[in-house]
């Protein structure tokens, strides 16, 4: 990182810690030059980057002071209080059967008209969409015919080795040599839990959990276990002991960080023994992480593999969340089910586009891929600011909002009683998509939550959209009920 960036990570990390609190006056730039070393332009651009995140606001002749940020200003969701409206303990669902309902709710946000607050992806803009366009102009012109073949099923050796030096640079070392490039992270997923897993079996999934799991699971005609999820503290690995116990589990598949819908994270100490319990039983872990690379600090953080001792863990990433969404580029790091995985997709697509994969080799080799992502990270942090603070002006008070601290997904809870499906239908006609807590579940469950996208750049349009949506819930409030 360069030094301002440097500077700015401290001051954010200290911020979002507690350790600076809201009205602290931040050292002023002489005093920070002289401690850091810096020149005066240095400091002003670190502290012009902490203001545009919305963690400092500069009062005039006075210096800079820490925010009463909008994450502080909202509950947080309450220990327990998501668990006790669909249960603590895990629960085996019917055969899923959510795909109607998913596609119904999540269609709209094709519709360039609908303000996607509920989509699933982040906007384009913010993707070098031009610069991949030149790697993939300059790579197609070097295809040789024996290369769709020698590319046949792992992937091109050379994207293999690219995604090998990210695992090594978050300190886990994999090689090239057993990773499976794959048709997009869900094409991955699909392999791994046809590699493990028959009709008829069960499955834990998190609940609330990404809905594609449970299309997966009804596609294949699977049964789920689902597993409570706290949008703070993440999978509850109590509930998931206890489930192993009582339930003939076959395979588990979690987002161990940043997961969709909560944005919550497992800490390392809970990976590690998540990863632990399931070696006891030989239990495979299905790691879905998609979002490992849009994390807000100075790192990242270590999958739930790194802990594998017994090759039970498969893997899966993309570069549909951080590069190129339309490339439709994934991979398995397979452990020890890579010969299952690898007949499976011989099987079927036999592998991803190689032009695709060509392309995404040579940007990430000579496009400034960590560039990119540190200008990525920082808006989806800005945007988050923005989001939360609409929710803070016009949401009900008694709203809880989960506390991300990567991806790009908020999860919102309202009173009990609360009908988001009802919300979502209404927030249509306004123009307004959201996504309905009920579609993360198998069971129809957390009517009263919605998932909430913040991976657009703000503008007037957003903002009046969220005064739409605070505007219907408002309708729905006991508060606003009992002050008319």
């Amino acid at each position: 990182m360069k030094r301002y960036e440097q500077l700015v990570e401290l001051l954010a990390t200290d911020i979002r810690n507690g350790r600076l609190a809201p009205g602290t006056r931040l050292p002023s730039i002489r005093t920070i030059t002289a401690q850091h070393g810096l020149s005066a332009s240095t400091a002003f651009k670190a502290y012009y980057r902490l203001e545009e995140k919305g963690l400092v606001r500069a009062q005039p002749r006075s210096g800079y002071y820490v925010t009463a940020s909008s994450m502080q200003q909202l509950a947080a969701p309450a220990r327990g209080a998501a668990d006790s409206r669909a249960g603590k303990a895990a629960r085996v669902a019917p055969r899923p059967d959510v795909s109607e309902l998913v596609f119904s709710v999540l269609g709209a946000a094709q519709d360039p008209a609908i303000v996607p607050l509920g989509s699933a992806f982040p906007a384009p803009g913010l993707f070098p969409l031009q610069r991949l366009g030149k790697s993939l102009a300059r790579s197609a012109r070097f295809i040789q015919g024996a290369d769709t073949v020698a590319s046949l099923p792992r992937g091109d050796e050379g994207l293999r080795r690219q995604i090998a030096l990210r695992y090594l640079g978050l300190g886990l070392a994999q090689s090239a040599d057993e990773l499976i490039v794959t048709h997009g992270a869900l094409e991955a997923l699909n392999l791994c839990l046809t590699a493990v897993a028959q009709p008829g079996d069960l499955v834990a999934v998190e609940s609330p959990g990404f809905y594609a799991s449970l299309q997966a699971l009804e596609r294949l005609k699977m049964k789920a276990l689902e597993i409570p999820v706290h949008p703070q503290d993440g999978l509850d690995l109590a509930a998931l002991a206890d489930a192993l116990q009582r339930h003939p589990v076959k395979a588990c598949w979690f987002m161990t960080s940043f997961q969709n819908p909560t944005g919550a994270s497992l800490s390392l100490e809970k990976k590690k023994a998540l990863v632990a319990l399931l070696a006891t039983r030989d239990i495979p872990l299905i790691e879905d992480d998609v979002y490992a690379e849009l994390y807000f600090g100075h790192r990242g953080l270590l999958p739930a593999k790194a802990f594998d001792r017994k090759g039970l863990v498969m893997h899966c990433g993309s570069f549909s969340k951080t590069l190129a969404p339309g490339y439709r580029v994934g991979w398995v790091s397979p452990g020890r089910f890579g010969q299952q995985i690898e007949r499976l997709r011989l099987m079927t697509t036999l592998s991803a586009s190689l032009p695709a994969q060509l392309a995404i080799a040579d940007y990430l080799q000579h496009g400034g891929y960590d560039k990119h992502l540190r200008k990525l990270r920082h808006a989806m942090e800005s945007q988050l600011s923005s989001l939360l603070a609409a929710i803070a002006r016009h949401f009900p008070p008694d709203v809880r909002v989960s506390r991300p601290a990567g991806g790009y997904f908020v999860w919102v809870e309202f009173a009990e009683g609360f009908d988001a499906l009802a919300l979502h239908q209404a927030a249509l006609e306004l123009g307004i998509g959201v996504a309905p807590g009920p579609v993360f579940s198998a069971r129809r469950n957390f009517r009263h939550c919605l998932r909430l996208n913040y991976g657009h750049p703000w503008s007037e349009r957003f903002e009046a959209a969220m005064q739409g949506l605070g505007m219907l819930a408002r309708r729905q409030s006991p508060y606003d009920k009992a002050a008319s």
